[in-house]
């Protein structure tokens, strides 16, 4: 795989020049008091967690006084709580709520479907690596997983992925952009992949990273729930609106399907989640500012990997996903000991690295740890 150069890649995100100012270069690192107030980032102590592709930013402000002002009703059941979202949900979608499932983070979502489809041992095609919850999952429901390991530019193989269906499979499940690669399908090609296939057997889009696509007018799989097709699409408050902890995302599909899925969600979430996720919806300028801090994050990243040409893939993430040449259990262990934890192993890429973006002051010492380790 042709390793993407800083230029183009900073390029695409429009950060081709540093930020001047009078007398010299403002540090990108440097926040303001009011930005810290605001945005919550994680303070600089103790052991820098760079392996779950958290946001290091928020709840925001605006957030935050939510959650506190609906503290009392923190002793009722959610279920009552949820209408407001849904249509808050549904409007930004374009769709019903009849469409919406609420879930307890998207996770719960993807072990919902895991659970609806691989009972009697259905069958999931996933490709090889990606996120693994709904195929775990389904396994232990005693469902099978038919494994398509990703193409040379570390891609999902669409055809291959197609030739694999039989009267067994049930569900294609397409992590998009995925994770742990990072990378994207063309959207052309996506498109008319699950326009097609979706003809033929359910097909899961999870889109817990879209909102970090830097492609413009990259389609989400929503516009053909929209037109019926056999879809469901997930998402979450976990990434870009930094609600990781409080556990809350949402699945779109055809009413009927969400109805079914709806009997198979088992934690649901809470009412401070909601209010959580009601406010984060209007939040826009935290929203802006949690893509513009990860864009930064990823610039110092790659400018650290070009430093010390490592090859990496094109990042449509709030991560990068780069070629240690060390494998990952002794590269963990040696990163932990300067005190930075970066991601698991994601077979069969054992010396590849995931590493979170985290606040630049974070990924600034994760640039000179990763330096002192390889030297």
């Amino acid at each position: 795989m042709t390793n993407l150069s800083r230029r183009s890649w900073l390029k695409g995100v429009g950060l081709m020049s540093s930020i001047s100012v009078i007398g010299g270069i403002t540090p990108i690192h440097q926040l303001s008091a009011e930005e810290i107030k605001k945005f919550r980032p994680r303070p600089l102590t103790g052991k820098i967690k760079l392996s779950s592709n958290e946001n290091p930013f928020g709840p925001s402000e605006k957030v935050r006084k939510a959650m506190i002002s609906n503290f009392d009703e923190a002793c009722r059941y959610p279920f009552s709580y949820s209408e407001e979202l849904l249509e808050k949900i549904a409007l930004k979608e374009g769709v019903s709520k009849n469409h919406i499932v609420l879930t307890g983070g998207s996770t719960e979502g993807l072990k919902a479907v895991g659970l609806t489809y691989s009972m009697n041992g259905g069958e999931i095609i996933a490709a090889k690596p990606t996120f693994l919850a709904m195929m775990t999952y389904a396994a232990q429901w005693g469902g099978s997983v038919n494994w398509v390991p990703v193409d040379k530019n570390m891609i999902h193989d669409l055809d291959e992925m197609e030739k694999r269906i039989s009267s067994k499979t049930k569900l294609i499940f397409l992590c998009n952009p995925n994770n742990p690669t990072s990378t994207l399908l063309p959207a052309d090609r996506l498109f008319d992949f699950c326009n097609t296939v979706s003809d033929k057997v359910t097909l899961f889009s999870d889109e817990a990273y879209y909102d970090f696509i830097v492609e413009k007018n990259y389609p989400s799989m929503v516009s053909l729930v929209k037109k019926g097709k056999n879809i469901i699409v997930s998402k979450t408050f976990s990434k870009v609106y930094g609600l990781a902890g409080l556990r809350i995302g949402y699945m779109i599909a055809n009413p009927e399907v969400a109805m079914g899925l709806k009997k198979n969600i088992m934690a649901f979430t809470n009412v401070l989640a909601i209010e959580a996720a009601k406010n984060a919806l209007d939040d826009q300028e935290f929203y802006n500012f949690s893509l513009n801090k990860t864009v930064e994050a990823k610039k110092i990243i790659l400018e650290g990997l070009d430093h010390l040409n490592l090859e990496y893939a094109p990042s449509n993430t709030n991560f990068v996903f780069f070629k240690s040449g060390i494998n990952i259990i002794k590269l963990q262990k040696k990163m932990l000991e300067k005190g930075i934890i970066v991601g698991r192993p994601f077979p069969p890429f054992n010396d590849w690295c995931r590493i979170s973006t985290g606040t630049p002051d974070e990924v600034i010492q994760f640039n000179y740890a990763l330096k002192k380790v390889l030297s």
